[in-house]
């Protein structure tokens, strides 16, 4: 049982962790915003691909450096690795005002993208502080700070719009000196008011310390990061996009809509925790893939108009057309009404809808026969994906991985409470990728099949094979288990035999 200075102390380290990883998601993400603004003013004449590669530059460096980072977190303890960490990545984000090409750009983007790790030094570090049934919420509230990319989205628009009223081509160079200026601040106050902390007895060697990797387990709980962050990742970008295409938003709009989905999904994660503490990490995820699973089957459904043949009108009897109009044909003393073309339709309807009309296939004084096509029908189904039931669907799904990603890493320590740091760093590093990744599966997806909720035919399928494989392996523990139990009862009923005979 924690005292009640032990657990003030635990607080105070959580809530450095928080902010300090808050920005850092913050800085990570800059390129997003940075990188659109120069070109969409022309400041640089980078190509749709470069602009594509300094997008993605920082999220892969914080992505496969959460590893090693994870490793040196475990070894010397979170207050000096994420120490160093703020404070050398705030160097490159200094310098980034002088880049005058592409490659400078990318190379100091490849450095800056290190505070993309601050989750790993994070992850270890606060585990570490905190009791097993302390850990959910704690490893909950300290992932909160992925809205970092939310303060992101919202204020460097405004102020590098604000520094270019009086130098055009130079004032957004101030943007990323006060990104810097915040890195060195924090990095400076994690030296002053932490205080270090690190697995005991950690006399590991690296090959030792890599060892957990081995486990399937480690992978599978990859997997799970892989969709719940890096899915979340790769939406907070993609989003913006595809209101626009789709729904004609305009761009501040769609970002606003995109912010909608990254901003809950980022403050639920401490709500998470709770759930994992309160009713374990297992049941949580069971909720989380399976809303995965429906609620991507219903965005996955796109904006589509079908026309298909509809019923039509047969000659009773054979005859001769003597009078044709808009509402009817006349065959021999036989009147047939023609069904009309609906002329309003609902625009902003929720459900699929339909609407019926036939068309006249015959002629005036056109000899008919019995069972002839007089007026051909057509049908056409009309489903508009309303933009608010989609965005509601979408800020559902992220809310349901917001919760997921407090759920995985709840699980790190109950089953390698000695490797938070690796094993952590590893399951980072795997989400990580998803969100490099991700953008460019869409992307793919987008260009085999022309429409844009492919990618959520991804989703569907993945959840769908997270939620299997978590519920074979369960079945799996569960039968080995009661297998276990039925061989120690029978040793016990079998055991006094032994001893009497």
């Amino acid at each position: 049982m924690k005292t009640t200075n032990s657990l003030s102390q635990s607080h105070k380290i959580l809530f450095l962790n928080t902010l300090a990883f808050t920005v850092c998601f913050a800085c990570w993400t800059l390129n997003g915003v940075l990188v659109t603004f120069l070109v969409d003013n022309g400041i640089f004449h980078w190509s749709v691909v470069q602009v594509g590669w300094l997008l993605g530059i920082p999220i892969l460096t914080g992505s496969i450096m959460r590893l090693p980072i994870g490793i040196l977190t475990d070894k010397f303890g979170g207050k000096y690795v994420f120490s160093l960490l703020l404070l050398l990545s705030s160097i490159p984000l200094f310098l980034l005002p002088y880049a005058d090409s592409f490659f400078m750009f990318a190379l100091l983007s490849f450095f800056f993208g290190m505070v993309g790790t601050s989750f790993a030094v994070g992850i270890g570090y606060t585990s570490i502080w905190y009791p097993k049934e302390w850990q959910g919420r704690a490893l909950g509230i300290f992932g909160m700070g992925n809205a970092g990319a939310a303060i992101t989205t919202f204020l460097a628009p405004s102020l590098l719009n604000h520094f270019s009223i009086d130098d055009p081509q130079n004032g957004w160079k101030i943007l990323p000196v006060i990104y810097a200026v915040s890195l060195v601040t924090i990095g400076i106050a994690f030296l002053i008011f932490t205080e270090n902390k690190k697995v005991e007895n950690n006399t590991k060697t690296v090959s030792q310390m890599l060892i957990p990797l081995k486990s399937a387990r480690v992978w599978r709980f990859g997997a799970y990061y892989f969709l719940v962050f890096g899915c979340f990742v790769a939406y907070s970008q993609w989003l913006l996009p595809n209101f626009m295409n789709v729904y004609q938003t305009s761009l501040v709009m769609g970002g606003l809509f995109a912010t909608m989905f990254s901003l809950p999904s980022g403050v639920i994660r401490a709500f998470g925790g709770y759930l994992s503490d309160k009713f374990g990490a297992r049941k949580v995820m069971y909720w989380v893939l399976g809303s995965s699973v429906i609620l991507s089957a219903f965005l996955m459904i796109p904006k589509m108009e079908i026309t298909t043949a509809g019923p039509g009108i047969l000659a009773a009897k054979k005859g001769v057309v003597n009078e044709i109009n808009d509402k009817t044909v006349k065959v021999g003393d036989k009147e047939y009404p023609i069904m009309q073309k609906a002329s309003v339709i609902d625009e902003n309807a929720i459900f699929p809808t339909t609407s019926s009309w036939q068309n006249i296939v015959v002629a005036q004084n056109q000899n008919v026969a019995k069972k002839e096509l007089i007026a051909k029908g057509v049908t056409v189904i009309k489903f508009d994906a309303n933009m608010w039931v989609f965005l509601i669907l979408v800020i559902l799904i992220g809310i349901s991985w917001g919760i997921g990603k407090a759920a995985v890493y709840k699980h790190i320590p109950e089953y390698f409470p000695n490797e938070v740091g690796v094993v952590g760093g590893m399951v980072g590093m795997i989400g990580g990728l998803g969100g490099f990744f991700g953008p460019i599966i869409f992307g793919y997806l987008l260009t085999a099949t022309g429409i844009w909720s492919s990618s959520w035919i991804f989703i569907l399928l993945f959840s769908t094979g997270c939620l299997v494989w978590m519920h074979y392996t369960i079945l799996k523990i569960k039968n080995k288990k009661q297998l276990v139990d039925k061989k120690t009862i029978e040793l016990q009923q079998i055991k006094p035999i032994l001893e009497n005979y």
